[in-house]
């Protein structure tokens, strides 16, 4: 009973802040609340308006773009910083915490200081031109075909440390034994790798792949700081969206309704991989 007591008020906080304000954020989502939130049900107008609007459609368009490569760049640049470490470099312990530190910065942070780097004037470009080559151009911030790869490349930076820990703690849990019989079987490095190592650490992945998602659904602050949104709308994102219709324009009906979008998109990352892990578990 004391045990229940404990947890009542967390419980409470769940049910009333959590899940309460979830339910009150989809009910909103069929009102045409402008301003202020109503309870004038309108069915489902304003999603047919979100899924109409074509900064809507573009915020997505850029969330999949980035999603895909960041996700991919972030495995792929997480998992060979971490085979580099396991193989007990010196001042290892440094090295984890240099390619860590980035993670511990918010995405305010990274974003303003590489919107610096980036930019044409006082960054990457200037300091390369004033190495004696005028010629070199590096304007990919100030370009709508090309902005959305900033944020991949600052959103990468931040990440891969983060995917480098996990890979790192489950390269460490392989046996020593299957390195040694790759050996006596004459298997080249790369071969174990593929063929057995990145099987054993599907976990490893599983984690890291699920963590990096749901930081992909809910960006926002990173977009603002390098770009806000810009130029034009090239580096829009849905969580920016959504903002902006919340608090500047004054559509609290559309808001939602994109809010209520993005949740389903996360849930749809998320119960896969919850189920795969009950599944695991009821197995074990």
């Amino acid at each position: 009973r004391s045990a229940l007591s404990a947890l009542l008020p967390a419980f409470l906080v769940l049910v009333i802040v959590y899940i309460g304000s979830t339910s009150w954020t989809i009910w909103i989502s069929f009102t045409n609340s402008r301003m202020l939130p109503n309870t004038n049900f309108v069915g489902l107008r304003q999603y047919d308006q979100l899924f109409a609007n074509d900064r809507w459609l573009t915020s997505v368009h850029n969330l999949v773009i980035f999603g895909g490569l960041f996700l991919l760049l972030a495995l792929a640049l997480g998992f060979l910083l971490a085979v580099a470490i396991d193989q007990r470099v010196r001042n290892e312990n440094s090295f984890r915490s240099i390619f860590l530190y980035p993670y511990s910065m918010s995405f305010v942070v990274t974003g303003l200081v590489w919107q610096w780097l980036l930019n044409p004037t006082h960054g990457i470009q200037r300091l390369v031109r004033g190495w004696g080559f005028p010629d070199f151009a590096f304007d990919w911030i100030v370009r709508q075909d090309t902005v959305i790869f900033c944020l991949v490349l600052a959103a990468v930076w931040h990440a891969a440390g983060l995917v480098m820990a996990i890979m790192l703690a489950g390269l460490r849990g392989i046996d020593e034994d299957i390195w040694k019989a790759a050996k006596v079987d004459g298997l080249p490095a790369w071969r174990v790798y593929i063929s057995i190592v990145i099987p054993m650490l599907s976990a490893s992945f599983a984690t890291a792949t699920v963590l990096l998602s749901t930081s992909v659904v809910r960006l926002y602050d990173l977009s603002v700081a390098m770009t806000n949104g810009g130029p034009g709308v090239a580096s829009e994102v849905p969580a920016k969206f959504v903002m902006d219709h919340l608090f500047e324009r004054a559509n609290i009906g559309l808001a939602t309704a994109a809010a209520t979008s993005m949740l389903i998109t996360v849930i749809a990352v998320v119960a896969p991989y919850m189920y795969w892990r009950s599944r695991k578990g009821g197995r074990a």
